[in-house]
């Protein structure tokens, strides 16, 4: 029954973590573009009102005008919309399916005896030490050596430094899924904690000034104001290295190679200049910045050199010359490697091999997940060994016999 209602739980809590996540990315996505598309009014009347930029777009049918305040407006006469639940509801949902998938079960989905070997306790406690930490140590450096003169270029620098020494660390610690995972949960929670610490605190200044009445300092505002504004240009990068770690864990070719770490890093890295090329193309086609092609040729690049780097080598030996698999090879490897997770007593993923006919009929689900994708057994828990995958691989492709 914990089975079961685990099972339910896993996909609740991603459909949610999906839905929310989109919503925040989108919105994050759309106010860059529109900050990066504002121009000068040239109506008297938006400059005297205090309007600093404006655009015009059209969508669903419909004209629309966005028009960004250099300060604070004079009066707000509508309703005020806050943009903040998405990255709370983002973050409580993802780090609730972390606790169910990888904390509640940590020693079949965090801890790798193969990588480390140490208790699930201990594992537990350090992975919520990288949420924790990583935040500590970038709001640091953001109130120090970002706040210097040039000080955004070095804090860059400082914090690819930072991540790829985290990646070589989170996958020298844990089984590879999780370690994927961990280190997108990890700038996801510095992303969160940018809103929540950072930029709604400073809002919440700026529009109980402008409604209370009462004078305010308008360079202290300005402050809030700036570190938001830093804030959220940070989490706009992080986006993509995000994403990228939380779906990669799917691909065993990545997360089972033995160099996964600078895998990890260098496709995050290739996620940051890709971004790059996309913002500054919005400041490029107003004239404000020059054409972003190099970025996206260096994002590209490093993905297609990772592509080229990981192509299995060719073999020319064909099936016909092979020995021959025979099914009861393939039950005893079965036996031996998953019947502990898909047995009688505990039924994984509703899912049972542990008889023949069991076997016979989800031989393409055996083969998929264990030859193609790599990711069973999980975390590699049983010690399957790569002869016996190319033996799975072998059977399967010459029409899966039976007994």
């Amino acid at each position: 029954m914990e089975t079961y209602l685990l099972e339910w739980a896993q996909l609740l809590l991603r459909w949610l973590h999906v839905i929310v996540a989109i919503a925040w990315i989108g919105s994050s996505f759309y106010f860059v573009f529109l900050d990066s598309n504002l121009v000068p009014p040239e109506d008297e009347a938006l400059k005297a009102k205090g309007v600093g930029g404006e655009m015009w777009a059209v969508h669903g049918g419909g004209f629309y005008n966005p028009q960004k305040y250099g300060g604070a407006p004079g009066h707000i006469n509508s309703t005020l919309h806050w943009f903040y639940w998405e990255s709370y509801a983002t973050w409580l949902s993802g780090f609730g399916l972390f606790c169910v998938l990888y904390l509640w079960q940590a020693n079949v989905f965090l801890v790798d005896p193969s990588v480390y070997v140490w208790s699930t306790h201990a594992a537990g406690l350090t992975a919520i030490a990288f949420l924790v930490g990583f935040w500590l140590v970038y709001d640091t450096l953001c109130k120090t050596l970002g706040q210097r003169v040039n000080g955004e270029r070095w804090l860059a620098l400082v914090l690819l430094l930072l991540v790829a020494a985290l990646c070589w660390l989170a996958n020298h610690l844990y089984a590879g899924r999780a370690a994927f995972v961990l280190m997108g949960a990890t700038l996801a929670t510095s992303m969160s904690a940018n809103v929540f610490f950072c930029i709604i605190p400073g809002q919440r200044m700026v529009v109980k000034a402008l409604t209370s009445g009462q004078p305010y300092d308008a360079s202290a505002l300005e402050v809030y104001g700036l570190r938001g504004k830093q804030r959220s240009v940070h989490n706009t990068y992080f986006t993509l290295p995000v994403l990228f770690a939380m779906l990669a864990n799917h691909e065993g070719l990545l997360v089972n190679h033995p160099q996964r770490w600078a895998i990890l890093f260098l496709m995050m890295l290739s996620g940051v200049l890709i971004r790059q090329f996309f913002v500054q193309k919005h400041s490029w086609h107003l004239g404000r910045a020059a054409h972003p092609w190099p970025y996206a040729l260096a994002g590209v690049s490093l993905i297609l050199g990772l592509v080229l780097a990981l192509m299995p080598a060719s073999t020319t030996a064909s099936t016909e010359k092979q020995a021959a698999v025979t099914f009861e090879d393939i039950q005893t490897i079965v036996n031996q490697r998953c019947v502990s997770c898909h047995g009688e007593k505990l039924q994984m993923k509703n899912l049972r091999l542990d008889s023949a006919e069991l076997i016979r009929v989800n031989a393409q689900n055996i083969y998929q997940q264990v030859v193609v994708l790599r990711q069973m057994p999980m975390s590699n828990a049983t010690r399957i060994t790569e002869p016996e995958r190319q033996a799975v691989g072998q059977w399967f492709l010459a029409g899966a016999p039976g007994p």
